[in-house]
């Protein structure tokens, strides 16, 4: 049986990133309302009140999808990734209510994301590590984005999936030896640990989330102690591009908190597929190679 060309299986990675995203979308809209009533029920447990009969949020599989406003279950034909929202030109077939635009950029960014991994590490059994990676990425980035939360249930599993796969051979993205990737979740943890408490100590003020240490550490466990570096300083640039513009397009207070784990996210996912050849061309202009 001939080999299928890289041209098919980058597609097929595309196609396959467009369903993946259309799922993430759940992810994303749903987790965090799972969270908030999970949390509710346990504070009243701990204040000892009595419990309240409160509609379980929908789950993350079986409950089909539905318009957020009128709830009317969406058609199968309106759930196709990209093209439904086009073909719906935005709004419920059925109440008229314009639909996010998050719908079909996730969608779109999960499938060119997927079909660069697959460009870059082929047909292999490193590239269905690195699609799980880029999937769960995109997942926390729009959570993050969303309601500044990085959920333990992603981040931890994250965390150590990099860490097992150091113990399986063929399966890593990145190869490094399983001492190097505990230093690396270490060291991730640790740095923006430190700096959130200098930070508070110096201002009284809260500079980050818990969830971006757990996210830093996830990275350091995939890629090393070497790429910790450039995924701050790069994750910091990001975000002051990617901030300074929303604060003049939007308005925005400094004082109004932003997510900053999409930048690490983001920072993260370039240094994985591109980090070789940007510490080379660094090295190369700053006259070092």
């Amino acid at each position: 049986m001939p080999e299928l060309p890289l041209i098919m299986w980058i597609a097929f990675a595309g196609v396959l990133g467009l369903l993946v995203g259309s799922f993430l979308n759940v992810v994303i809209l749903r987790t965090p309302e799972r969270m908030q009533a999970d949390w509710r029920k346990q504070a009243r447990e701990v204040l000892e009140l009595e419990p309240v009969d409160e509609p379980r949020p929908p789950g993350l599989v079986f409950e089909p999808s539905h318009c957020p406003k009128c709830k009317h279950t969406l058609a199968a034909h309106d759930n196709i990734p990209v093209i439904g929202w086009l073909l719906l030109r935005g709004r419920c077939r059925y109440c008229k209510v314009a639909i996010s635009a998050q719908y079909p950029l996730v969608e779109l960014l999960t499938g060119i994301a997927s079909a660069v991994v697959v460009w870059q590490f082929g047909p292999t059994m490193a590239a269905l590590s690195a699609l799980a990676f880029t999937w769960m990425l995109v997942a926390l980035s729009g959570i993050d984005a969303r309601t500044q939360l990085l959920p333990d249930e992603m981040t931890f599993p994250l965390l150590w999936i990099g860490l097992g796969l150091t113990l399986i051979p063929g399966w890593q993205p990145h190869p490094i030896a399983p001492s190097s990737a505990i230093l690396a979740a270490m060291i991730g943890y640790l740095s923006l640990w430190s700096v959130y408490w200098l930070f508070k100590l110096v201002t009284g003020k809260e500079g980050m989330g818990h969830g971006d240490f757990k996210l830093l550490a996830a990275l350091g466990a995939w890629m090393g102690p070497v790429a910790l570096l450039p995924i701050i300083l790069l994750s910091s640039l990001i975000g002051a591009l990617v901030g300074g513009t929303l604060m003049l397009l939007r308005k925005h207070d400094r004082d109004v908190p932003m997510p900053f784990g999409p930048y690490i996210a983001a920072a993260g996912w370039v240094w994985f597929l591109a980090g070789d050849p940007l510490l080379a061309g660094y090295l190369h202009l700053a006259g070092m190679q």
